[in-house]
């Protein structure tokens, strides 16, 4: 295990939400200067890695401005309704912002309004300061980060391969220490295969806990954030939680189950095509399990593999929202998918929503038996920065476009909460994630399980270039 690549409690150079507070409540810094120096990194190091599609300028530095005012008005008391007061953060160019653009990754226009996603308000009205937002490939319909409208975003941990996606660009801005926190999407993974393979915590909480707007009719998107530490997105989950108008499924929320988290019966997942140096890194959690007094079962995959009616799903949301006319501007492996899209009937629609609430009703019966589900991220390490997939899976024609990350998308079909946290690097130096999956309403068990294990593996996951510069 390259000695540059996990280190054990060394500071971050990417300032966690704590850090921040910290440094700005010690004055070492004003807020409006730890934006700007923010920004320049951006634009100093953002080049090789192609994270942001954009950059914010002006509004950023009048609310670092407005940040500083009141921590000269109140003190520390200016964090007591503003925890997030200065922390940086990004947005994935699916969420709509104010001042930026929002372009989806697409060429095509994008006919909504120039406002804030309620997400995005609920984390400025928290302090939080959007640094810019972050790439994506169309629409989030791969699980890379390559679109018509950006270069591709490459892993700050090895430039030549991918980020993953489609919240590639988030992950890789958090594993780069261009900003404390990010917000993604996850519809089928987007979230939790970057966070794995750029080396930071990625969580995908219940479905219907964040408002998500706009709606998806595949009711399959989560919003979620990534940072540097578990309780980083616990802190961000907390502001982010809670009904809003503007998504009728964050009105009805799935009673949290009462468990004790600190003695667990814990199934371990191993999923087709895990390779060896995923299982091996992946499984270094283990004793750090066993230690915290989890007890943890090998278990068989219970369910069999929700890939085709995942793919009908999809497919058909994106052939609903694309007409013949936006063709000539599409992302041509999106295109593919939208033209089989229109050959899906309501009839194998229903089909496969029949056998999502099949997949449902098996992992309920599932998470009777075990408090929480374990299992690498991701079976595989990232592959080719320019590819949407692996090899095997990267001819969009084939439609197999996500079927390399079988580890993901069944929890985006049932709404659990996953959440991604790194374990270590392989032997050629490339972070790898492990993934703690809970019933559903069980967001807080899954966070306080991976913190304690996060506190028990005492590893921080650094890129060579920032390991060199801290």
């Amino acid at each position: 295990m390259p000695d540059f690549a996990v280190t054990k409690n060394k500071r971050s150079p990417c300032r966690t939400i704590s850090d921040t507070r910290e440094y700005l409540r010690q004055r070492q810094s004003t807020v409006a200067e730890h934006i700007d120096s923010v920004l320049s990194a951006i634009h100093e190091a953002d080049g090789g890695i192609g994270a942001f599609v954009a950059v914010a300028g002006d509004e950023a530095l009048r609310a670092a401005e407005q940040a500083d005012d009141l921590i000269g008005r109140y003190g520390e008391a200016a964090w007591t309704s503003r925890p997030l007061l200065g922390v940086t953060l990004s947005v994935k160019d699916l969420i709509q912002t104010r001042e930026l653009p929002t372009t989806r990754g697409s060429l095509l226009a994008n006919p909504r309004a120039r406002a804030d996603a309620p997400a995005v308000a609920r984390l400025r009205a928290a302090g939080a300061i959007v640094v810019g937002k972050t790439t994506t490939s169309e629409n989030g319909w791969s699980a890379s980060t390559v679109s018509r409208v950006a270069d591709p975003t490459r892993n700050p941990w090895a430039p030549d391969l991918t980020a993953g996606g489609s919240s590639g660009g988030a992950a890789a801005a958090v594993s780069a220490g261009l900003c404390s926190a990010a917000l993604g999407t996850d519809g089928a993974g987007s979230v939790r295969i970057p966070a794995a393979f750029c080396g930071v915590v990625g969580f995908k909480p219940s479905f219907g806990r964040i408002p998500y707007f706009p709606c998806c009719a595949g009711r399959l998107s989560h919003l979620g954030p990534l940072a540097r530490s578990v309780a980083d997105v616990a802190e961000l989950t907390a502001v982010l939680a809670g009904p809003d108008h503007a998504d009728p499924d964050s009105m009805i929320r799935p009673p949290a189950p009462a468990r004790d988290p600190g003695s667990l019966r814990i199934g371990w997942l191993e999923f087709p095509c895990t390779c060896a140096e995923v299982r091996q890194v992946s499984q270094q959690v283990w004793p750090a399990l066993a230690e915290l007094g989890h007890q943890v079962e090998f278990i068989d995959v219970p369910f069999p593999d929700p890939y085709a009616a995942l793919l009908d799903i999809l497919a058909a949301e994106e052939a609903a929202s694309t007409p013949p006319r936006d063709e000539e501007r599409c992302d041509t492996g999106r295109l593919e998918v939208v033209r089989y899209g229109r050959t899906v009937t309501g009839a194998s629609v229903m089909r496969a929503e029949e056998l999502r609430l099949a997949l449902r009703s098996k992992l309920w019966s599932v998470m009777e038996r075990y408090d929480l589900l374990a299992m690498a991220t991701v079976p595989i390490e990232p592959f080719g920065a320019d590819a949407i997939a692996p090899p095997w899976a990267a001819d969009p024609g084939d439609l197999l476009w996500l079927a390399w990350s079988p580890a993901s998308y069944p929890f985006n079909m049932t709404g659990q909460p996953a959440l991604s946290l790194p374990a270590g690097v392989t032997s050629s130096g490339l972070p790898v994630g492990v993934q703690f999956v809970g019933p559903s309403g069980g967001d807080d068990l899954v966070l306080s399980v991976a913190s304690r294990v996060e506190a028990e593996l005492g590893l921080l996951l650094i890129p060579p270039d920032q390991a060199t510069k801290g």
